[in-house]
């Protein structure tokens, strides 16, 4: 059930210890703030000088109050901070809020004061939020312990930032988005993010959890919680380059980079990964707006044949598909529309709009009770025969008239839409005249800019339908007995325990050795070079060697060339008709395992055609990974070739990756290739690196 929070964020008393007058202290900013709602809960004001705070007189001390608290909020000078937390236990509180900073984020030795205070708040049974946070408040609780106001609303906002919880809330107040919930992470030296999303998914004035996090802690933990939560989850992070991926010694390694890890865990949690705090607001608007749908076929509507490509351009790039519409939708468009309108997709009213503005509305109803469209993206001039200031409407000769018809037209609108209950976003021109208030006040999502449009339909579509972020996260499973040996033979028999078919192979240190290998199976042979991470790079790869004294020659010449201590003698396998793929797991520190497929070969790094997912990747989720790349039609034939097996190479992607995620101290495992054919999978090579 997670942790019990309770006393944060609904305590049956309050003390501000560090209250104050003065307006350039924080503690001025929460005390004015928790005396907002006198009448819920005893607010007590703590300075040590005593006299008056606000206009109340204030204990120099929480002992001095002569009751318990149940929650406190510190916000003393560093020096101090220890001994009043000391004293808030010491009276009983099981919630504290740390506004004092001066610990992790200042070296070792504050992090280490961060987590003997954490030690004692727990040993306490209390929980305790930063230190170096901003503050909470909880409008379902008339709780306001932050230095400013969040309007009332059905999202649960969780920011490492306070600039970008204000900006957010500046953003959001046009499409009347709200806040049950506001926490400032800080430091996380008790209460986590993972703690906080599993508390607001059981709260249930929250309709959304919005997060912005640059240190997630344990991020797996994240992505289950969000997955879990049953509400929609959405993430703005930062620090999502390519640092981490700069030390790789593998190609899994040099191609995974951070922001591949975030977007691969989100993905397979459902959680809506945003950029920015404008797209931020615009998934919000549309997730706390009307009905979702599992699919994403979309209809372009509108009354500009330039608006239309600009949009059906923008749902593409969302994500959207955007289809011909089949001949019955046609048919049933152009009983509503004139000749010259186009029905196809996007659909164009070729200016009949300003002939009767209920068109709109017809148009819109066609295409939301056709089976083959999933949701519609309205886009152009409508909201301009309303608006006060201007367009064809705006003081011409029956402006007023036009201006009536179009709200008319948004009221039916509104009608067809709670009919078919499919997802309806407008992007306007005027997008604060009347008619788009009308759709704006019934739920549709109305936009200025295009992009977010597109953007706000695609969170209304696809893997967010149900609302509840949809996604799984699989779970590790339990550790097996640690490698000790990363060599090539010792990784290659992890592998075939776990179900990875390999080719014939035999480790040999001399020629007689080699000879004998030679005499187990027939050629033609592959010979390899061992200790050497990138085999073929270095010429460590000998192919295609038909007979013993072929395979003799290429050792002889290979062994005064490189030296290497031990080679590898294997059976060529059939290359025909195969397809080479790479499957790879890399160990992030705060994911853990994250697992890599796509094209593979010698051109892995220069095709980067590769999708992640956390790892282990059930055969379900790797087909779809494998069918998602942009080589895909390789894997179905071209030219005359057959189609390879690519449920074969899903079933070995998911052994591959379930035996490296048993492994924790392996850093990097790189299958390279993984060789599907029409007949199966195969693995041809394999490296591992440990931590």
């Amino acid at each position: 059930m997670g942790r019990d929070l309770a006393s944060l964020f609904d305590p049956a008393s309050v003390a501000v210890v560090g209250a104050s007058d003065d307006p350039a202290k924080y503690g001025h900013a929460v005390a004015s703030q928790a005396l907002r709602a006198p009448g819920r809960r005893p607010v007590h004001l703590v300075n040590r000088r005593g006299g008056t705070v606000l206009g109340r007189t204030a204990a120099t001390s929480l002992s001095a109050i002569g009751e318990p608290v149940e929650l406190v909020v510190v916000s003393v000078p560093g020096a101090g901070f220890e001994a009043a937390v000391d004293e808030a236990l010491a009276c009983g509180a099981k919630a504290i809020v740390a506004i004092t900073a001066g610990f992790a984020e200042a070296g070792p030795a504050g992090l280490a004061r961060q987590r003997a205070v954490a030690d004692r708040v727990r040993a306490a049974g209390a929980v305790l939020v930063g230190p170096n946070c901003l503050g909470i408040a909880d409008n379902t609780t008339e709780l306001y312990l932050a230095s400013d106001r969040f309007a009332p609303g059905g999202v649960a906002l969780l920011s490492q930032s306070g600039n970008l919880a204000l900006e957010l809330q500046l953003r959001g107040e046009p499409y009347g988005l709200g806040f049950s919930r506001f926490v400032s992470l800080g430091n996380q030296a008790d209460v986590t993010l993972v703690d906080l999303v599993e508390d607001c998914a059981r709260h249930r004035a929250t309709s959304a959890i919005a997060v912005y996090a640059e240190d997630f802690g344990d991020g797996r933990a994240f992505a289950a919680a969000a997955a879990a939560a049953g509400k929609p989850v959405v993430l703005l992070t930062a620090g999502r380059g390519s640092a981490s991926a700069r030390s790789a010694q593998s190609h899994t390694g040099a191609l995974t980079t951070s922001a591949d890890v975030v977007s691969a865990a989100c993905r397979d949690a459902g959680v809506e990964l945003v950029r920015t705090p404008r797209e931020m607001t615009v998934v919000l608007a549309a997730l706390a707006a009307g009905p979702r749908t599992a699919g994403r076929r979309t209809a372009v509507f509108t009354d500009g044949g330039g608006h239309g490509a600009v949009a059906a351009d923008a749902a593409e790039d969302a994500g959207l598909d955007v289809p011909e519409l089949g001949a019955p939708t046609q048919e049933r468009l152009r009983g509503v529309l004139w000749d010259q309108s186009s029905v196809g997709n996007p659909v164009d009213l070729a200016g009949m709009g300003e002939q009767r503005p209920l068109s709109y509305a017809d148009t819109v109803g066609e295409l939301l009770a056709g089976e083959e469209v999933d949701a519609v993206l309205m886009t152009g001039y409508f909201g301009g025969y309303a608006a006060s200031d201007g367009g064809l409407g705006g003081g011409a000769a029956g402006g007023s008239v036009l201006a009536e018809g179009e709200t008319r037209a948004a009221k039916e609108i509104v009608a067809h839409l709670a009919a078919a209950a499919k997802p309806l976003v407008v992007q306007s021109m005027y997008p604060r005249s009347a008619s788009c208030r009308v759709l704006a006040e019934a739920g549709v999502p109305v936009f200025s800019a295009t992009e977010d449009a597109a953007r706000a339909l695609a969170a209304m579509t696809g893997r967010a339908a149900s609302g509840r972020g949809g996604g799984a996260v699989p779970p590790l499973p339990p550790a097996a007995a640690p490698l000790r040996d990363p060599g090539y033979h010792a990784v290659r028999a992890l592998l075939a325990d776990a179900g990875v078919p390999f080719p014939s192979a035999r480790e040999v240190t001399d020629e007689a050795g080699l000879l004998a290998a030679a005499a187990e199976f027939d050629g033609p042979y592959v010979l390899k070079a061992l200790h050497l991470l990138h085999k073929s790079d270095a010429g460590g790869v000998a192919l295609r060697l038909a007979d013993r004294a072929a395979l003799l020659a290429a050792y002889r010449e290979m062994r005064a060339r490189l030296g290497a201590p031990a080679h590898s003698v294997e059976a060529m396998a059939d290359l025909t008709d195969g397809v080479e793929l790479i499957v790879g797991v890399n160990r992030d520190p705060r994911f853990g395992p994250v697992a890599m497929v796509g094209l593979g070969g010698v051109l892995t790094e220069t095709l980067r055609d590769v999708a992640f997912a956390l790892a282990p990747v059930p055969a379900g989720r790797a087909e779809e990974l494998l069918r998602g790349l942009r080589s895909a039609a390789l894997l179905d034939g071209v030219r005359g070739r057959p189609a390879v097996d690519v449920a074969a190479a899903a079933a070995v992607v998911e052994r591959i990756t379930a035996a490296a995620a048993a492994h924790p101290e392996i850093a990097e495992l790189e299958v390279n290739p993984l060789l599907v054919r029409p007949d199966g999978a195969i693995a041809l090579d394999a490296r591992a690196v440990l931590h």
